[in-house]
């Protein structure tokens, strides 16, 4: 990492001591080597095993944000718990996108949780430099919450774009072009070999279809990783909280996809949703640049960015709901669905 981002993320962090770094780190890299652990024998996971893992790693930001709260005060503790919700509500489109993913490599149910755990770690870690370059951008000026709120506003339009287009998420293999790059240097094999990414064949060694799956989650995590972390700096200012927000966030990813694997899809209008929030998160840094220099330009409190970011994903839930509702209804009363009468 370069060492004036590093001094960046020093400098503004605010509750971030080198103690709490350090022990959070630990935390973390102790959670994914338990992950790593049991995931060493591959198997298809139940939705019980799911839906625990899922309430275990809902309860860890929850009680962090409690010490958060004790410690440092109410504030700061807002700040956490709307980053998280900001990041949360942003990796439920991501987890769509990687189940079209793992969908298109047709990775078998066994191993699922692998490749998920490998994209998780690299997400991980393109986050950390990430929010080290944001500190360190956000080191140099004001004019850094221009370029964050321009880029949010931008993606927002973008996706919003495509929602009222009624486009979906699409993954194309073949277009990849680090795939094409992979297939070009080393030889594929046509199955699966178990959980091995690497094997020998005909004296050669081969990439199996699931490295290629594992370097298209990586992708995307990149992509993934431009969104989320300036959305998170829209919140807070300080490194250590989005990093906070990020690590808890991602975590809870991998038990979460086979949570919602069904419910995924139904959620139609999550599209609108999320480019209301990074519209809304991009305008809050466009005046949050603005007050810098006028003081008089008002700023939307964090409370107010909590409360309209719980408001507008607990609308489009409800409105996807009904959605669904309103179309079962219509295919069961469709002509072609009715029994034929008895004319007398």
């Amino acid at each position: 990492m370069p060492s004036e981002a590093t001094r960046a993320v020093s400098e503004l962090s605010t509750i971030g001591s080198p103690t709490l770094w350090a022990i959070t780190v630990a935390g973390l890299a102790l959670l994914l080597i338990m992950d790593f652990l049991l995931t060493r024998r591959p198997h298809e996971v139940r939705m019980r095993e799911a839906v625990a893992w899922s309430i275990f790693y809902l309860a860890l930001p929850i009680a962090f944000g409690l010490y958060v709260w004790l410690s440092f005060g109410s504030g700061v503790a807002v700040e956490f718990f709307t980053g998280y919700v900001v990041e949360k509500s942003l990796s439920v489109d991501n987890l769509f996108v990687f189940m079209l993913l793992l969908s298109a490599f047709a990775v078998p149910a066994a191993y699922v949780q692998r490749v998920l755990l490998y994209g998780i770690v690299g997400a991980l870690v393109l986050r950390g430099i990430f929010i080290a370059l944001g500190a360190a951008v956000l080191q140099s000026g004001t004019w850094a919450f221009l370029l964050f709120g321009a880029i949010l506003i931008l993606t927002a339009g973008k996706v919003f774009k495509e929602a009222l287009g009624g486009q979906q998420h699409q993954v194309d293999i073949s277009g990849m072009r680090t795939v094409r790059l992979l297939r070009r240097l080393m030889p594929v094999t046509n199955d699966y070999r178990g959980a091995h990414l690497v094997v020998r064949e005909n004296g050669r060694r081969a990439l199996t279809p699931l490295a290629l799956a594992m370097v298209a989650v990586f992708v995307t995590d990149i992509v993934f990783a431009v969104d989320s972390v300036p959305a998170v700096y829209g919140v807070t200012e300080d490194p250590f909280l989005v990093f906070a927000t990020n690590a808890f966030a991602l975590l809870g990813l991998r038990a979460l996809y086979f949570v919602l694997q069904g419910a995924l899809a139904k959620l139609r209008h999550l599209n609108h949703g999320l480019a209301i929030i990074l519209a809304f998160i991009g305008v809050k840094l466009v005046l949050h640049w603005a007050h810098g220099i006028w003081p008089q330009t008002p700023e939307i409190p964090t409370p107010v960015s909590l409360g309209v970011i719980i408001g507008v994903l607990a609308t489009v839930t409800i409105t996807s709901v009904r959605a669904n509702r309103r179309d079962g209804a219509r295919s069961s009363a469709s002509p072609d669905e009715q029994p034929e009468r008895s004319h007398p």
